[in-house]
C-alpha cells in the first residue's frame, strides 16, 4: 500500500524551530485549495526542488522526516510571487498516482507528497480562527495550530471512513462509483457517522449502498490516505440472508458479485482497497475478531 515504503522509514515526530538543510527536500503547494505540487519532471519522474535552490526569505514549514532526512513545506497560492527555478512546474496532486507512481522505486517520493498535501491544506484552511477570526500560530509543543485571541487549538483534519469486503462464500460485492470516470471496481465504502463504531459504519454502509445485512464483521488493516484527509479501516464481512442487491444509484453506477478466482486488481498495489481484492482473490482474508451487528 502506498505507506509501505520500506526500506525508507518515515518519522512524522513533531520538531518545533527546525529550518531547512541545504540538502532538504522542499515541496511547495500552490492554488487557492492547495491542489499542485511544484515539481521537476525527468523521463516520468518526479523530484523535489532542494532548500539551497529556493530563496531564504521563504516561510519554510517542517514537514516530517523520511531516512532522517527532514523535509519542508511552503504554501503558495499564487508560485509565481516567489523567485522559483524555472524548471519547476506545478502538476495537479490528485494526478500524481495514475501519471507518476513507479512501483517501489518512488512510491515513499508518492507518499511523501501526499502526506504533506495533507498538512498543506490543513494549514492552508486554518490560517485564520474559525471561533473567533483572529490569526493563527504555530504551536510551539505540538502540531497545532493555536489562536492566540480566543484560545483555541486546532489539529490536522483526520476524517475515518471503512473499505469493506462483502463476501459471500467464494464470491466478493464490487462495486463502481457513480459519477467518476474510474474504469476498475471498487469495494464498498463509506464515512465514519458522529456517536457510531466503525463496525456500525460497515453494516450501515452496506445497507444503504447495496441493501445487504451482514453478519461477522472483522477488522483487516488500515491505511493513512492524505489524498483526501482520510483513515481508511478495512473490514471483510459476510452477507447474512439474501444477496440480491438493490442499488443506491445516488453512490453506485454499479455494483456486482465476483466469484474469487475472476477479481482483478486495480491497476496500482498502493490502496488498501485494491490489497482487499487481491487478499480475497488469494484466499489469505482474515478469520479474525467477529463483530455481532445488532438486529
Amino acid at each position: 500500500m502506498i505507506q509501505d515504503i520500506a526500506p525508507h522509514k518515515m518519522d512524522n515526530q513533531f520538531r518545533a524551530g527546525m529550518r531547512p538543510l541545504k540538502d532538504s527536500p522542499v515541496l511547495i503547494f500552490a492554488g487557492q485549495k492547495m491542489e499542485n505540487i511544484m515539481v521537476r519532471l525527468s523521463q516520468g519522474r518526479i523530484s523535489f526542488p532542494a532548500a539551497s535552490e529556493l530563496p531564504d526569505d521563504l516561510d519554510y514549514t517542517f514537514l516530517f522526516s523520511v531516512d532522517d532526512q527532514p523535509l519542508f513545506m511552503v504554501i503558495e497560492e499564487n508560485p509565481e510571487a516567489i523567485r522559483l527555478p524555472a524548471d519547476l512546474v506545478p502538476v495537479d496532486s490528485k494526478k500524481l498516482r495514475p501519471d507518476f507512481y513507479l512501483g517501489d522505486e518512488n512510491r515513499h517520493i508518492i507518499f511523501e507528497a501526499y502526506t504533506a498535501g495533507q498538512l498543506a491544506r490543513w494549514y492552508h484552511d486554518n490560517r485564520y480562527c474559525g471561533t473567533c477570526a483572529h490569526k493563527t500560530v504555530t504551536s510551539e509543543t505540538e502540531r497545532a495550530l493555536c489562536c492566540p485571541n480566543c484560545g483555541r487549538t486546532i489539529y490536522p483534519r483526520i476524517l475515518p471512513a471503512v473499505i469493506i469486503g462483502v463476501t459471500d462464500g467464494d464470491r466478493i460485492l464490487m462495486t463502481k462509483y457513480a459519477g467518476r470516470s474510474i474504469p476498475f471496481y471498487a469495494l464498498v465504502a463509506g464515512f465514519n457517522e458522529i456517536g457510531e463504531t466503525l463496525e456500525e459504519t460497515v453494516a450501515r454502509e452496506v445497507m444503504e449502498e447495496v441493501g445487504l445485512r451482514v453478519k461477522n464483521i472483522r477488522y483487516y488493516k488500515s491505511q493513512p490516505w492524505g489524498i483526501v484527509d482520510d483513515l481508511l479501516a478495512g473490514f471483510y464481512c459476510d452477507v447474512d440472508g439474501s444477496t440480491e442487491i438493490t442499488l443506491d444509484r445516488n453512490e453506485l453506477k454499479e455494483a456486482v458479485w465476483v466469484e474469487r478466482k475472476d477479481v482483478e486488481g486495480q491497476p496500482h498495489d498502493l490502496s488498501l482497497t485494491n490489497e482487499m481484492m487481491v487478499v480475497f482473490r488469494e484466499g489469505k482474508e482474515p478469520l479474525g475478531y467477529r463483530y455481532a451487528v445488532k438486529k
